[in-house]
């Protein structure tokens, strides 16, 4: 049962930001492929990586990680930040455009929040935090991340 209930939830988040996807193609001239809406979900979600860690992440060789973060620059749904620390890398930023067209899915889960909020009382969404917080820093070693970026909310 546990395992069918999260799997509805987790179905419904990516049902829903696959809606927004195709929605933004409907609604004006496709801009990014499906593949490349992906590839800004996973840089976004990595929080500022460099073109070396996406590769890595996704799996892909350098070289193609390097042509579609050239692509995505072109398009201006992404930009190169020279580092701080050492100047000859870069870490790679989504930019305002591409949070505007198609950092859609995260406007959801802030509706989501809300209603967890409103629904339960405070304890329940404390506890579920935790849990939550338990499930990501614990039982999915698998999947790395220093710290996701928590998007502008948008009243939904």
């Amino acid at each position: 049962m546990l395992e069918a209930t999260f799997n509805e939830v987790y179905t419904k988040f990516k049902l829903n930001l696959y809606k927004r996807i195709f929605n933004r193609f409907e609604e004006r001239e496709a801009t990014l492929t499906a593949v490349e809406t992906f590839c800004m979900e996973v840089i976004y979600a990595l929080g500022r990586p460099t073109i070396n860690e996406f590769a890595y992440f996704v799996q892909i060789s350098q070289a193609n990680a390097a042509y579609k973060v050239g692509s995505l620059i072109k398009k201006g749904y992404l930009r190169k930040v020279r580092s701080t620390e050492d100047k000859r890398e870069y870490h790679l930023e989504v930019t305002q455009k591409y949070m505007d067209y198609y950092g859609i899915s995260y406007d959801y889960v802030a509706v989501v929040m809300r209603r967890i909020r409103e629904r339960f009382p405070e304890q329940d969404v404390r506890k579920l935090e935790e849990m939550l917080q338990v499930i990501s820093r614990e039982l999915m070693p698998e999947i790395q991340v220093e710290s996701i970026p928590i998007p502008p909310q948008h009243e939904s």
